[in-house]
């Protein structure tokens, strides 16, 4: 039997999926590796963490699975993070990652020195601190001797490739993330690279995600036992890995995935962006376009109400008792700063319109309802770039409710699915490693025979009118409280 290996880098572990020629996971491991804070807003990992704890999981899935059956296998990685190696390919320091925030000050030069219209220009997005061009000249200008040994700028999922393959590559949909790759002319910008003080010797060969670059070494085979016949597909970032798991990839769908963070994921066959840089306009897996926006404390906000104010672990009890009618209180679920749609780091959670009437059930319904129009918000974004959906595909632990998955089909008005397994990121990386191995013609054929909708979560319009309305007042809470600070 051949298998195929889905790879998953996440902040806090790294998780490998073994599946057969039917697509189905057989076996997962996993491992932790740990996450340093040395200062406040800073954020990094070890790169050879994520390589040991690679190579750990495989050695345990090798005693369980001949892994020498391994017919090719690729990777769903976090994105934006910056590893830097020097000649000799040594690690030159931590990795920088997607939610280290230090850029401030380089990502204010970004926007409004070089300027969002250059900006949106050059790559089709602004400047976030989550993007890896700030990280980049924040090395510049404060480890300048750490800036001169730059021999090669990887993004997280590459560096693993790299050891696996030896092969310097990365993906358009991660690249996209970087804020020096020309999302339209999928080459990287040579504007950008001169304002980062950079040039192309440094930075990966650009694939499609679901392209082969190499097989893994002999080093790797014999720490494994995968073959040096085994395919490595480069993969993607994780979120349009995430989409390909749900077969989100052709226009008129979207993905939303509802969790600790949010995301609203819209495919589309043409070019597009944003002019105000509400969304990001990047590359997609099977190499055409999306757009996304991302928020910051989706069901992280429902795991703080719960958790650390109502003392409770029971979140099945506490959805289940939500009153059904819509109330007046409005729930401002900015407790990181918000990301997509308003990209401000300074918005602050509410709760609005309190009153001794209301209790627990409904001010818990109200934090699902905030979750929900934070989405929505980004999802209106969209519907102004011309994003025409007519139903969603939906992961994340917020699909395990059923009341959570009706209250955003009710708001967003299009009908919400689940699908068949929780883990579309998994997935999405075995069906780009059965792309590249040629077992489908491209990631579309994969997901139509791979994936499959589960529950299906139809609109009530009527309760849509009322949520329309509340939306247009939790928009205006945001506004008014803005002005008044």
């Amino acid at each position: 039997m051949n298998y195929y290996l889905g790879i998953d880098l996440g902040t806090s572990s790294i998780k490998v999926s073994l599946a057969d020629e039917s697509g189905k996971i057989l076996d997962s491991e996993s491992k932790d590796y740990p996450l340093y804070l040395p200062k406040p807003n800073w954020s990094e990992q070890n790169p050879d963490d994520w390589y040991d704890a690679l190579i750990d999981v495989l050695k345990r899935l090798n005693k369980r699975h001949d892994l020498l059956n391994v017919k090719s296998l690729s990777f769903s990685g976090q994105m934006h993070g910056l590893v830097i190696l020097d000649e000799k390919d040594k690690v030159i320091r931590p990795a920088l990652l997607w939610n280290d925030s230090r850029t401030t000050e380089e990502v204010d030069y970004l926007n409004n020195v070089i300027g969002i219209d250059t900006l949106i220009k050059e790559t089709s997005n602004i400047a976030l601190c989550g993007f890896t061009a700030p990280k980049i000249l924040w090395i510049y200008h404060n480890e300048p001797e750490n800036f001169k040994k730059i021999s090669k700028i990887m993004l997280p999922k590459d560096y693993l490739a790299y050891k696996l393959s030896n092969v310097f590559a990365s993906d358009v949909s991660d690249l996209s993330g970087t804020l020096f790759f020309d999302v339209k002319n999928r080459d990287y910008s040579n504007k950008m690279l001169e304002v980062l003080h950079i040039n192309r010797t440094q930075l990966p060969k650009i694939y499609n995600s679901y392209e082969a670059v190499g097989t893994v070494v002999k080093q790797v085979a014999d720490l494994t036992g995968l073959s040096c016949s085994c395919k490595v597909v480069i993969g993607g970032g994780d979120q349009a890995v995430g989409a390909t798991g749900t077969n989100t990839v052709e226009p008129n769908q979207i993905f939303i995935s509802l969790g600790t963070s949010g995301v609203v994921f819209a495919p589309s066959k043409e070019y597009c962006y944003d002019q105000q840089g509400k969304v990001h306009s990047f590359r997609h897996t099977n190499g055409k376009f999306h757009l996304m926006g991302c928020t910051l404390s989706a069901m992280g906000s429902l795991k703080w109400w719960l958790e650390d104010i109502l003392h409770t672990n029971d979140y099945s009890k506490e959805l289940s008792n939500m009153p059904e009618d819509i109330s007046d209180i409005i729930f401002l679920p900015y407790l990181m700063g918000e990301r997509s749609p308003i990209n401000d780091p300074t918005a602050k959670g509410i709760f609005n319109n309190l009153s001794l009437f209301y209790k627990r059930e409904a001010l818990t319904k109200s934090v699902i309802e905030g979750i929900c129009f934070s989405l929505y918000d980004v999802y209106q974004a969209m519907l102004k770039d011309g994003v025409k959906a007519t139903e969603a595909r939906v992961i994340g632990g917020g699909t395990k409710n059923d009341r959570t998955m009706q209250i955003l089909a009710d708001i967003f008005n299009l009908k919400m699915k689940t699908i068949n397994t929780s883990d579309g990121a998994a997935l999405g990386a075995i069906i780009l490693a059965m792309v590249g191995d040629g077992l489908f013609k491209d990631v579309n054929e994969a997901g139509k025979n791979l994936v499959f909708d589960q529950k299906i979560f139809a609109p009530n319009y009527d309760k849509h009118l009322k949520y329309q309305e509340k939306f247009y007042r939790y928009q205006q809470l945001y506004l008014n409280n803005k002005t008044s600070n």
